[in-house]
């Protein structure tokens, strides 16, 4: 069977019709507060069970616990803080115990119950979540950018965060449905914010001989410059899934999201949010979640030592290359030749090449994929 939902029940904070309006109807007498879009897609993946067991943005006593055990209070592994954090001066007529709106340039998105308003220490929280206080890591700067308070409470959603993905879109109580109409068991997910190279196709495929079927669910959202476009990655996949996939053994859906490159905490929290939505395996590669030089290879494959109870099983992949005298493609363990025969899948080399026009090696990417990225005339973040 799929995997039960972590926190054992998944989470529907969604309004009913009869509800959505009540709140409405009674918008104009609450107080509002402005939210970013990135915060708007938090509290959809709170509504929709992404986030599971959490029902709104967090209270301090989980704040805390997560940052110095990895958990919430209740003891259900969490790695990383889900808040709202706002400015003290826009709080003038909220207090705890208040009904607040959540709104997206002017647009209800959620109701919030304020059941706790309470100060951080930013610089501390950079460190416990990301290893360090360096300006260098984009995480700490955002972290250090945030508002001195944070607001915990349930949220009720009324509204929906504009998707230019709709069609790519699922949410945990649908892929459940969907793997089990597919008879699907086992379920390995695969996060990814690049398009596909061989080395990512044989990530998959390795997972894929152990379990029924791969999930894999692209991070759709902000992005560093030289990224990938969000529909670039999109239609690559549905080029590798077509050409190089058996039938009914890959599902392809997004993840609304915002990297957080937290290394090996973050990486714990993609494993969560792919169990929500119902894998009961997940890959963990090379530098999962990592930015720059901030964490070891191997450093996110090493924390799941930590959690024997998290309830979806990481299956963990050195490097793979492509080997000229193997005549494939290849990883440490099953290699014997020297790094001269060998081709690595660097993805600056990659985007060099696109950048030129040019078509990666068959070895590196498949031509099929290499040929949906050259037709957008620019494929990159800028």
């Amino acid at each position: 069977m799929v995997s039960r939902p972590h926190g054992g029940r998944l989470v529907n904070r969604v309004a009913s019709d009869s509800r959505r309006e009540k709140i409405l109807a009674e918008a104009a007498e609450l107080p509002q507060i402005p939210i970013s879009v990135e915060k708007a897609i938090e509290a959809e993946n709170i509504a929709r069970g992404v986030y599971s067991p959490l029902e709104g943005f967090m209270l301090s006593e989980d704040f805390e616990s997560c940052l110095t055990r990895m958990r919430l209070a209740s003891d259900v592994p969490w790695t990383l803080p889900v808040v709202l954090d706002v400015e003290e001066g826009s709080l003038v007529d909220i207090s705890e115990g208040d009904e607040v709106l959540l709104t997206l340039d002017g647009s209800p998105t959620a109701l919030m119950e304020v059941e706790e308003i309470y100060r951080y220490d930013k610089r501390r929280t950079a460190v416990s979540v990301f290893g360090t206080d360096s300006p260098e890591h984009p995480g700490v700067r955002r972290t250090l950018k945030m508002g001195d308070l944070l607001l915990g409470g349930r949220i009720t959603l009324v509204g929906s965060v504009p998707n230019p993905y709709e069609r790519y879109t699922l949410w945990p109580i649908e892929t459940r449905v969907l793997f089990k109409e597919k008879g699907w068991k086992t379920v390995v997910g695969f996060q990814t914010r690049n398009a596909p190279h061989r080395g990512h196709e044989e990530l998959q495929k390795t997972a894929l001989a152990f379990v029924d079927g791969v999930f894999i669910n692209p991070v759709i959202g902000r992005k560093k410059p030289g990224d990938f476009r969000d529909d670039v990655i999109l239609e690559a996949y549905r080029a590798l899934i077509r050409h190089y996939y058996p039938r009914d053994t890959a599902v392809l859906a997004i993840l609304r999201y915002e990297m957080r490159y937290a290394g090996p905490r973050e990486a714990v929290h993609h494993a969560i949010m792919r169990k929500n939505f119902g894998c009961t395996h997940f890959i963990v590669g090379r530098d999962h979640a990592g930015v720059g030089n901030f964490y070891p290879p191997y450093a996110a494959q090493e924390i799941f030592r930590e959690f024997p109870d998290l309830g979806v099983t990481p299956l963990f992949f050195r490097e793979f290359f492509y080997c000229r005298r193997c005549g494939g493609l290849a990883n440490e363990k099953t290699c014997p030749h020297p790094e001269s025969d060998r081709v690595r899948f660097s993805g600056t080399k990659i985007r060099e090449l696109i950048e030129r026009g040019e078509v990666p090696p068959p070895e590196v990417m498949r031509p099929e994929v290499a040929e949906v990225i050259l037709s957008f005339e620019d494929p990159f973040v800028r």
